[in-house]
């Protein structure tokens, strides 16, 4: 039973970051550009500032994408030694797409498992409580 529960939640985190939809709901967007999280989900109203995922997705993207393709453009130099064109033009770009590309679903996948997992850092949730208590006293003055 317990292991049934852990895939669910695996693949509602792995499904909700893939698509960039609200962890709660499904519907509403995560982002409201490229890697900018939306403030709150306009279907539900769950607000995204617990979301913290700092750099979390340049360093996946690292971990996965840029170190094996380092490896496979050091073995094409190493074994074929192609001129400096052939890395200008397949190197370099497949380095960058490959980077930039998984952004923005890793960083729904870290955000969706913060939510689901209910993490944050331990022993700030006074604080958390206290900042976003100021912050809404300062909108409805503002109004």
């Amino acid at each position: 039973m317990l292991s049934e529960l852990g895939n669910d939640k695996l693949r509602w985190i792995l499904w909700a970051g893939w698509h960039g939809r609200c962890p709660e709901c499904g519907e509403g967007k995560m982002f409201r550009s490229w890697l900018k999280l939306a403030d709150r989900c306009e279907v539900c109203g769950l607000d995204f500032r617990f979301a913290a995922p700092d750099d979390g997705p340049a360093f996946f993207s690292q971990c996965f994408v840029a170190f094996p393709l380092t490896f496979l453009v050091l073995w094409l130099e190493i074994a074929y030694d192609p001129p400096i064109w052939v890395h200008l033009f397949f190197s370099i770009p497949l380095m960058v797409i490959g980077c930039v590309l998984p952004l923005r679903p890793i960083k729904g996948w870290l955000v969706a498992s913060q939510y689901v997992n209910k993490a944050q850092e331990s022993g700030t949730e006074h604080l958390w409580a206290k900042l976003h208590a100021r912050e809404e006293a300062d909108k409805r003055r503002d109004k």
